[in-house]
């Protein structure tokens, strides 16, 4: 039996076999544009992707799906604008419900069709990328340029690297095979044997406040591509980039002649707790969540009826032993802690420095000179605030403004946060980040996430000492990146030999336009599944390959 040809898959093979190349190469490759110039998408692109957008505001979401008749609004925006957006609710049991509806004709679809239809939605939300951006920036607080490149072009790239891995593992095997075995004088035995990609079931997508199209992504293509009908609970305060994904996909699924319930929208009313609910359910055999520990940990305890993929906190670390190039250095980490005020999953938090302080190109550099320096960094970014706007973005939510407050009464500050008015949106809420000086004894400070624009110069004995904190923070509660200076090799050695050790992706050296809060799809992992951090990588072959089963049928020839 061999699978019908499909004429989405024709239309998008190039880039699917460009993506399959780029999972094996490890190179630089991206399908969609991350500039969002004129000269790349259009003259009149930015303005029609605003009013998209625009068009939504204190509306009746568009979408037609099965639900209570009742609408809900939850958003506020960082940027104090009014969003007052209503979408239809559904309950647990009418989603599951036609979700199992649309499953069979789907699955029996095959990996080619599937595949096709996948890499026509992402080509319909390239299409709407603007529109997409504004929503993700006055969602999450993220500045616009960010909010095109993370929330579009960069969540774009890694939806089709989670399909470039899906496809690879679904057509491993043949469709169908010959068997023949001989039987001694008589006829070999010969079997024809089907080899059928079965999915699990219903899959949940749990989405973030902070990043709701790129850490959602991967795993709702992942899924979908894999034959799993997918079920899309927003963050209460994001809704809006994941309904406008949803509207569109379902969009592409009709057209093509499939049931438009293989994605849905869960918009939750407040205090409903409707993402419990659905991963609870006996149907849900799939569940995708970033977020807090406390919930990603109960989400792996209770949910066992699912295969669940897990981002949680962690404790990012930086060692600095020494640098060749210590102006750069400060730079790049003050760059670092500054981008989207640090609510970042990646921004480092944890910078250990030897109480004697390190060898430079400018000389020695004492601990406070180290501190000073990365501190200066910051300020110097955020000092106009016109400019440093465009970087920090707004403050997600009140936690952050609450663990700010709180930081005030730790340590001996090197660098401290500031309000800062915007100049575009009066009612946006403003935090520069601070830096906190500790001790290496003041792990109940240092030792837990302090997710926002916060984090701590920890002075160390030693590089040695740096080494000993990094292996028992990062081995005990998780990281999703470390980084590392140093002009020794022996110490660059070293460092990496403790991060293969508790399973962290490991950056060394950066001083220029890469850092070790950014990822590049096809190429860099994000999370590894091997530390307390997160229990998968986006992506690889592993974060794709439970989505689905292979069951095979034989017959006598």
């Amino acid at each position: 039996m061999t699978e019908t040809p499909h004429p989405l898959y024709d239309r998008h093979a190039d880039t699917l076999n460009r993506a399959l190349t780029a999972i094996t190469e490890r190179g630089y490759w991206s399908a969609y544009p991350e500039s969002p110039s004129p000269r790349v998408y259009g003259e009149t692109a930015a303005a029609d992707g605003k009013a998209a957008f625009e068009a939504y505001l204190g509306g009746d979401f568009p979408l037609d799906q099965p639900g209570t008749g009742v609408r809900v609004a939850t958003e506020t925006s960082p940027f104090g604008v009014e969003l007052a957006v209503r979408y239809p609710h559904a309950g647990t049991d009418e989603l599951v419900s036609a979700a199992l509806v649309a499953l069979p004709a789907w699955r029996d679809a095959g990996p080619r069709a599937r595949v096709g239809v996948c890499l026509e939605i992402l080509d319909r939300l390239h299409k709407h990328i603007f529109e997409l951006a504004n929503a993700v920036q006055f969602t999450s607080g993220q500045a616009f340029v960010m909010a095109f490149q993370a929330g579009g072009a960069h969540a774009l790239d890694r939806a089709l690297e989670a399909l470039a891995y899906a496809y690879a593992e679904m057509t491993r095997h043949p469709a169908t095979a010959g068997w023949e075995k001989a039987a001694g004088k008589g006829d070999p035995l010969r079997m024809t044997k089907t080899f059928h990609v079965v999915p699990r079931g219903v899959a949940l997508v749990i989405g973030c406040n902070t990043f709701p199209t790129w850490n959602s992504y991967p795993g709702l293509f992942a899924s979908l591509v894999t034959g799993n009908p997918v079920i899309v609970k927003p963050h209460p305060r994001a809704v809006l980039p994941l309904a406008i994904t949803v509207k569109y996909a379902r969009e592409v699924l009709a057209e093509a002649g499939f049931d438009p319930n293989l994605i849905m929208l869960a918009a939750e009313a407040p205090g409903e707790k409707l993402a419990s609910d659905l991963a609870l359910h006996r149907a849900i055999k799939i569940v995708d969540f970033t977020g807090s520990t406390e919930y990603g940990d109960w989400l792996e305890t209770h949910a066992r009826q699912a295969s669940v993929y897990t981002e949680k906190a962690g404790l990012n670390t930086v060692v600095i032993d020494s640098t060749d190039d210590f102006a750069g250095m400060c730079r790049n980490l003050g760059f670092t802690l500054t981008l989207y005020s640090g609510q970042m999953c990646t921004t480092s938090q944890n910078i250990l420095i030897p109480t004697g302080g390190i060898e430079t190109d400018q000389g020695h550099k004492s601990f406070d000179e180290v501190a000073g320096g990365i501190a200066a960094a910051v300020g110097k970014i955020t000092a106009d605030p016109a400019r440093g706007v465009e970087l920090t973005g707004a403050i997600v939510n009140d936690g952050v403004l609450e663990r700010l407050a709180e930081v005030t009464k730790v340590g001996e500050p090197v660098l401290e946060s500031r309000a800062v008015a915007h100049p575009s949106y009066a009612d946006a809420v403003v935090r520069t980040p601070t830096i906190v000086k500790l001790g290496a004894d003041d792990t109940e400070t240092y030792g837990r996430e302090w997710f926002g624009p916060i984090s701590f110069a920890i002075a160390t004995d030693s590089t040695a000492h740096s080494l000993e904190l990094l292996r028992r923070t990062v081995g005990e509660k998780g990281a999703l990146t470390a980084g590392v200076y140093s002009t020794d090799e022996s110490v660059l050695d070293a460092t990496e030999a403790v991060a293969v050790e508790v399973g962290v992706h490991l950056s060394c050296n950066l001083t220029g336009g890469v850092f070790v809060n950014q990822s590049a799809a096809f190429s860099d992992f994000h999370g590894s599944g091997a530390n307390a951090a997160a229990n998968s990588a986006l992506t690889d072959g592993a974060y794709v390959a439970n989505r689905f089963r292979i069951v095979q049928s034989r017959r006598p020839v």
